[in-house]
Order: C-alpha cells, then sequence, then structure tokens
C-alpha cells in the first residue's frame, strides 16, 4: 500500500468509495500510512443487496467447491504472508512474530474449514411408518454480518468467515476502521481464489450507522461479532429483538495459577508471554497471576526479571518483543488503569509510557493485589499483569473463578490429580495445563463461559453450528394415501 492511498468498500466485487474517510495510523510513530473510508447507511444496504443478490448461487454451489475455493484463499494467503504481516505491524502495532503466527493460525483455519466442505454432514433416522426414509441436513441461513475487532484484524475475521462461506451464506465483514489494509488484503485474497461476486462484501464506518444497519436490516439472518461487553451485550439484545441468530464472544480477565510443587522458571515465562505478548491486548491474555504464598516470593522474581527484560518499540524491527497500544484511546485507558493499580496495590515494575511518540507502555507487574480489587476484576487491554496471593490450591481455584468473565486460564503444577481437579472446578471455556493462558489450534472450539461469550463457540468443527440450520426431511415413497393418524 504506498503512503495516503485510500482503503475502499469492497461490495459487489468492486471497490466502492464512501463521502468521507479518516486517517489510518501506525500507533508506533502516530503517523499516517493512508486513509480509510467512512461509510455509512447507504453502503451498507449496498453490500447487504450485493450478497442477498449472491445467496441463491452461492448455496447451490456444491459444499466440496466450496470447500476448494477456500483452500485457493489459504494458498494465496500463504503467497501473500509477508505483505499481510507487515500490514499488521504497521497498523495495528504487532511484532514482526507475533503478526506472523496471527497469519498462520489464520492459515490453518482456512484450511481446516475447507474440509468441512466434504464433512457438512446430516443423519439418517428410522421412521416410525413404513415406506418412509427420514433425513437430515444442515442449511445456510442466508446472509451473515461479522463485526470484527482491531486486535487480530486476520484471524478473527477470517474464523468467522470461513465457516460462514463453507456453509453456503454470503457475507458482509464491517471490520474494525484502525486495520482497513488488514481487511483488504483478505478480500483480495478471496477474490483471487474465485469467490463469485457478492458473495463476500466488506464495509469500512461506525457502528452507530453501519453496524445499526447490519443488525436491524431484515435481510440480515445472523450476526457474529468480537469485542467489548458493552457493545456485544447491546448487540445481543437488539439482534434478538429482530428475531436474528446473534454470536457474541467478548471479555476476559485469564488467571494463571502457579502451585507450590510448580516449575517456577517455566511458570515464569509462561506467565510473561501470556500478559505482554501482542501488548496485551487479547481476550486470551493472561491479567492476573494467582500464586501460592510459600512460592510467590520468587515467582514474582523471575517475572520481574523477565518482565525488565522485555524491549518495547516498533513492531517491524525484530529485536522488539513488545509493540505499541493500538491507538491513542487505548493507551490512555491503560495509563488510567495503572494509576487506579498503583493506589490500589505495589506497583513492581513497569507502570510509565515509553519514548516521546508512540503509545508504547512498559510492562506493568502489580503485586499486593486483592481479588475484588479493580485490576483483578476488569478487562485493561493492556500490558498490565495483577499477582494475586492465596493460601492454598482451594483457595486458589476460588480466586480464579471470582470473576464476572471465564474464557481461558491455566495452571502449573506437578500433580496430576489436581490437574484433573482443576479441569473439573475452573470455570473458563478453555484450559491449559503448564502452558500459557492464550493460544489455541484451528481444530479446537474457541470461546467461554460466564460474560465472556454467548450463542456457541467459534473455530473447530463446532463453528459449522451457529452458521447453519437443521432441515427434517420425510420422504413416503409408499405412493398411496395414508389412513394411520399422525402428529
Amino acid at each position: 500500500m504506498s503512503k495516503h492511498e485510500l482503503i475502499k468498500n469492497w461490495i459487489n466485487g468492486e471497490w466502492v468509495g464512501a463521502a468521507r474517510s479518516a486517517k489510518n495510523v501506525n500507533p508506533a510513530t502516530e503517523e499516517a500510512i493512508g486513509e480509510v473510508v467512512v461509510s455509512g447507511r447507504e453502503e451498507a444496504q449496498a453490500a447487504i443487496a450485493a450478497a442477498k443478490a449472491a445467496f441463491p448461487g452461492w448455496k447451490r454451489t456444491p459444499a466440496p467447491k466450496r470447500g476448494s475455493i477456500l483452500l485457493k484463499a489459504a494458498l494465496e494467503m500463504t503467497r501473500r504472508k509477508d505483505e499481510l504481516a507487515l500490514a499488521l505491524c504497521l497498523e495495528e502495532g504487532k511484532t514482526v512474530g507475533e503478526a506472523g503466527g496471527e497469519i498462520q493460525r489464520a492459515i490453518n483455519v482456512i484450511e481446516f474449514m475447507s474440509g468441512e466442505g466434504r464433512r457438512l454432514n446430516g443423519e439418517t433416522v428410522p421412521s416410525e411408518l413404513p415406506s418412509t426414509y427420514c433425513y437430515t441436513q444442515r442449511e445456510p441461513l442466508g446472509v451473515v454480518a461479522l463485526v470484527t475487532p482491531w486486535n487480530f484484524p486476520v484471524a478473527i475475521p477470517v474464523w468467522k468467515l470461513a465457516p460462514a462461506l463453507v456453509a453456503g451464506n454470503t457475507v458482509v465483514l464491517k471490520p474494525a476502521s484502525l486495520t482497513p489494509w488488514c481487511a483488504r488484503i483478505i478480500a483480495e485474497i478471496f477474490d483471487t481464489a474465485g469467490l463469485p461476486k457478492g458473495v463476500f462484501n466488506v464495509v469500512f464506518g461506525p457502528g452507530s450507522t453501519v453496524g445499526d444497519t447490519l443488525v436491524s436490516h431484515p435481510d440480515v439472518a445472523a450476526i457474529s461479532f468480537t469485542g467489548s461487553n458493552e457493545i456485544g451485550t447491546a448487540l445481543y439484545t437488539q439482534g434478538a429483538s429482530h428475531g436474528k441468530k446473534v454470536q457474541c464472544e467478548m471479555g476476559g480477565k485469564n488467571p494463571i495459577i502457579v502451585l507450590e510443587d510448580a516449575d517456577l522458571e517455566l511458570a515464569a515465562t509462561a506467565t510473561v508471554q501470556g500478559a505482554f505478548g501482542s501488548t496485551g491486548q487479547r481476550c486470551t491474555a493472561t491479567s492476573r497471576a494467582i500464586v501460592v504464598k510459600q512460592v510467590a516470593a520468587e515467582y514474582t522474581r523471575l517475572v520481574v526479571e523477565k518482565t525488565r527484560a522485555l524491549k518495547v518499540g516498533d513492531g517491524t524491527k525484530p529485536e522488539t518483543n513488545v509493540g505499541p497500544c493500538v491507538d491513542r484511546g487505548q493507551f490512555n485507558t491503560v495509563m488510567e488503569y495503572i494509576e487506579i493499580g498503583k493506589r490500589e496495590a505495589t506497583l513492581a515494575c513497569g507502570g510509565e509510557r515509553v519514548g516521546s511518540a508512540g503509545f508504547f507502555v512498559a510492562p506493568t507487574v502489580f503485586t499486593g493485589v486483592k481479588r475484588e480489587h479493580r485490576i483483578a476484576q476488569e478487562e485493561i487491554f493492556g500490558p498490565v499483569l495483577s499477582v494475586i496471593e492465596v493460601a492454598d490450591f482451594d483457595e486458589a481455584i476460588e480466586a480464579a473463578n471470582d470473576c464476572r468473565y471465564g474464557l481461558t486460564s491455566s495452571i502449573f503444577t506437578r500433580d496430576v490429580a489436581r490437574v484433573f481437579q482443576y479441569n473439573e472446578r475452573i470455570e473458563t471455556g478453555i484450559t491449559h495445563v503448564n502452558s500459557p493462558t492464550v493460544g489455541g489450534e484451528a481444530h479446537m472450539p474457541f470461546g467461554g463461559l460466564k460474560a465472556t461469550g454467548v450463542g456457541g463457540r467459534e473455530m473447530g468443527k463446532t463453528a459449522i453450528e451457529f452458521f447453519t440450520e437443521w432441515k427434517s426431511i420425510y420422504v413416503d415413497y409408499t405412493g398411496q394415501k395414508r389412513t394411520t393418524n399422525i402428529y
């Protein structure tokens, strides 16, 4: 992308402008790297109309053929991996390594979902009636809207888009306006792979216009959203009022539990990776370390030592470990929470801005944190870790569950019995043993409990569930009028 290039909407296989535009800013330098259109209801309605018109033909396309187009998209994304990684670094702030990892996850998801085109299975069921054949099959919903965030602007759109497409739906994507370059490349990739016009559309704009149109429009059958609890809850309520199917993946406040028998070096390394990778700007980030008191001092020493060794800077530089917050608003939010933490607990390291330009925050560790503190309960979405000391395993589980969120968690211990007790008692949708709270695989379900999510899991074969409905089919081959009372 050349500097100051305008990124437009992708509607019905064409690049479509809008009356207004906004700057696309590099968070590491605060300089504009381009512009993006700011669309409204008119552009959203045009995208919905294009998707509606394309739906009958896409639905009739054999599912294995739809899967083969996805596989071509995976190959094209692999070919353009370096270009897409650069876009991720420049407009979101990820490091080179993090960008590569995110794109590889997206490629893996597309590869896996391409195979679902040959696995959209129903079942045959014996009938109560003679000479009657009963079976079920999956049906696509129609036009589906995807509303995605800035923190994983490649992986999250893809892990919604791939199952929606292979199931036979047509799509309108409203990506985050902070990361439009990534969305444009995704559109180009799927176009090159051979998607028919109108099957996949991209519209940039605010939730108050574009988002509201997608949620309220009668031709949109379902909405899949990832973002904040505040917006997700409102969207879920609004969508339900219109009779739509709605899926929301929202916040996380993920604990790592460190017991007295843990490998502390391994636990500290995993904590730092989980807390400060992606600048803490991911819903699976490690934000609470719940540590048994007898090892808390040594564990904390190791965590602080490893945290201070992290290199903060421009993500395009290979030596960088931690990039910037995505924009000034997120930077200000993180700094406000750090000030709250300084009043609630003890600052062990970090706690300040790094440099005079760019939205850089020093990776921050607080000790002496109580379970009820705001920094232990509220999602900060930045490089901030709270260390909470507990007496034993039972109190650790209680502390971990003492939170409105339930996305992911981790435990470090050598005790197999307590591993299985933890897996049984922890209130999270994803659990890790002796590994960070972050990370997942394309063929495994992704999602959480409690306030974290609603509407079913993403990724893995379960992702198809949200984007399809069941049809029950009865075939009477008697050739005669039924006299049996049927109810």
